[in-house]
């Protein structure tokens, strides 16, 4: 079936009466008025995008646009869960070794076995101010 064999409801013949009307009394690409565009976009919430955009010789993607903006169909917004992710503990100790040299020729070596991350800024703090 073609497009020219489909019929068209009658909601959607009688917007096109009216454009017609509208058409007629106005000069080439004047804008629509609100109320036109509304009935168009309840309509299309029925019927379709393309089944009013092409018998009324709407704007495709201007009546889409309309259809999912505030007054349109809104999507359905996934809902966002808070999902906390937690790392095992290691089993067992890992082995750190910290190897430290100052400008001056200095140096530190510091080896321990530990689960977590050293404080690196202590650490330093600490071998700066002993020199």
């Amino acid at each position: 079936m073609n497009r020219e064999s489909k019929p068209i409801p009658e909601a959607i013949a009688q917007l096109q009466r009216q454009l017609e009307q509208f058409r007629s009394a106005h000069r080439l690409r004047t804008k629509l008025p609100e109320a036109i565009w509304l009935s168009a976009v309840e309509l299309a919430r029925q019927h379709g995008v393309n089944s009013v955009a092409y018998p009324l010789r709407l704007d495709y993607a201007g009546l889409k646009r309309r259809l999912g903006g505030p007054s349109g169909i809104r999507r359905r917004k996934s809902k966002q869960a808070f999902v906390e992710l937690v790392a095992a503990a290691p089993s067992q100790p890992e082995e750190c070794v910290i190897e430290l040299e100052s400008s001056g020729g200095s140096k530190m070596r510091i080896q321990w076995k530990t689960t977590g991350a050293p404080d690196w800024t202590s650490l330093l703090r600490a071998w700066r101010d002993a020199e």
